[in-house]
């Protein structure tokens, strides 16, 4: 690719092309634009698909969770309105207003609340508009947004959107160079969703359940090295329950909102658990901290668990801390009689989450788990050999999660600057 100083023209371009980009307006590269049903029809729980507004995603359909209509009511809407393979939807009502998908499917399906626009052949391919109207559309929701009433976009105001676009041959090339981009973005998704899926399977076979009492379905062997002593590979000790409060000291965090600065100590909360994210936080004083530590101390190895809004997600605290936390969050503290690895992916399990919420106040505004009631809370506990074992597998599989997560978001970022270069 070359860069390019000229007026017109992308940052980015294709070395083969050329010449200025032409400015058009979404009506005259179109051969129709129209919008769905102002009506609301009866759905019904099978028959054709009926997508409104809250369906269509970024560069996505959901006809997952979609409505169905009868034949009768999907032709009424369909004869006038009838999107098809590589037509463009915007929505142009309500808070998702702008957002753009392509359609990837060849059956049909209705429409409410959402544009259909037809790109004409002859001068747009449907992939290259749907990639340059979905970044236009970043800066066309943030002006909707800005306006304070609902937000809406009148057919008349959608055909008069401007773009710039190149020759044909120049849009399918770079058509073809992002949807292999996509490609690989929507392959590192499944690998994520693969690798959750097998966590959460392996996790409800490797934890006991309600139906197996104490005893889970797949267990770790005695290893054949010697180095466990008992070396004959046969069962670990059964496992036993014990209440929470009875294997480790729990607390809560500062019931006072600090005085924040600019900068100093970290100060955790319920967003940074539930995002896993420990860099962008609130700062405290070196003497608030101070007064909290005493009463309190955040050390490696330690859990925090969120009790108030969010209910029982938790992070291990894997690193070299300095840091205080609000009394939204809970800390059980390690110890050496049991491994947190194990406790962290435990809390986690469907068998202690339904413990949690058997003892939330889910009447209150937020919901929360007194602090007492997560100490009364009943966990299942191997041998401290086994709980090592089950915390390194379970672990080497958030790695991998991780790894792939990581991949994932780097590839976004590339195309994202990609788009940002390569169109007008």
């Amino acid at each position: 690719m070359k860069s390019s100083t000229e007026t017109n023209v992308p940052e980015l371009r294709f070395p083969e092309f050329e010449g200025e980009w032409s400015n058009f307006i979404i009506k005259n590269i179109s051969t129709k634009v129209t919008d769905g049903t102002h009506s609301t029809p009866k759905t019904q729980s099978n028959g054709l698909p009926y997508i409104t507004a809250i369906h269509v995603k970024d560069g996505n359909i959901d006809f997952k969770n979609c409505y169905y209509l009868s034949e009768k009511d999907h032709k009424e809407i369909y004869n006038r309105c009838n999107p098809e393979y590589g037509d463009i939807l915007m929505v142009n009502i309500g808070a998702g207003t702008a957002t753009v998908s392509r359609v990837n499917v060849e059956y049909e399906f209705s429409l409410k609340n959402v544009a259909l626009i037809k790109p004409d052949k002859n001068i747009v391919d449907s992939y290259f508009l749907a990639q340059i109207q979905r970044e236009k559309s970043k800066r066309l929701k943030h002006q909707l947004a800005s306006g304070g009433a609902q937000p809406f976009l009148s057919l008349k105001a959608i055909k008069k959107l401007k773009l710039s676009l190149p020759q044909l041959p120049e849009q399918q090339k770079i058509a073809d160079f992002l949807s292999q981009v996509d490609r690989k973005i929507d392959l590192l998704q499944q690998k994520v969703t693969a690798l959750a899926q097998y966590k959460k399977g392996v996790m409800q076979q490797l934890f006991p359940s309600a139906s197996s009492g104490q005893v889970p379905q797949l267990r770790f062997k005695r290893g054949l090295s010697g180095a466990e002593g008992q070396d004959d590979g046969s069962d670990y000790p059964e496992w036993e329950e014990k209440k929470l409060g009875e294997i480790l000291n729990y607390y809560d965090g500062t019931h006072q909102t600090p005085k924040y600065v600019s900068e100093g100590i970290p100060f955790y909360s319920v967003e940074h658990i539930t995002s896993n994210q420990f860099t962008k936080t609130k700062y405290i004083s070196e003497k608030v901290f101070e007064k909290e530590n005493k009463r309190v101390k955040l050390e490696r190895g330690d859990i925090l668990m969120t009790r108030i809004g969010d209910i029982g997600t938790s992070r291990l605290i894997d690193w070299d801390v300095k840091a205080s936390f609000y009394v939204s969050l809970a800390l059980l503290k390690q110890n050496e009689s049991f491994n947190s690895g194990y406790l962290n992916q435990y809390i986690s399990s469907l068998i202690f989450q339904k413990e949690l919420w058997r003892r939330t106040i889910h009447v209150a505004f937020p919901k929360k788990i007194n602090l007492g009631e997560i100490g009364n809370c009943k966990v299942k506990m191997p041998s401290l050999i086994e709980q090592t074992k089950i915390a390194n597998f379970l672990s080497s599989i958030d790695q991998k999660i991780a790894h792939t997560q990581e991949q994932l978001e780097q590839t976004k970022s590339f195309k994202k600057g990609l788009l940002q270069k390569m169109f007008v």
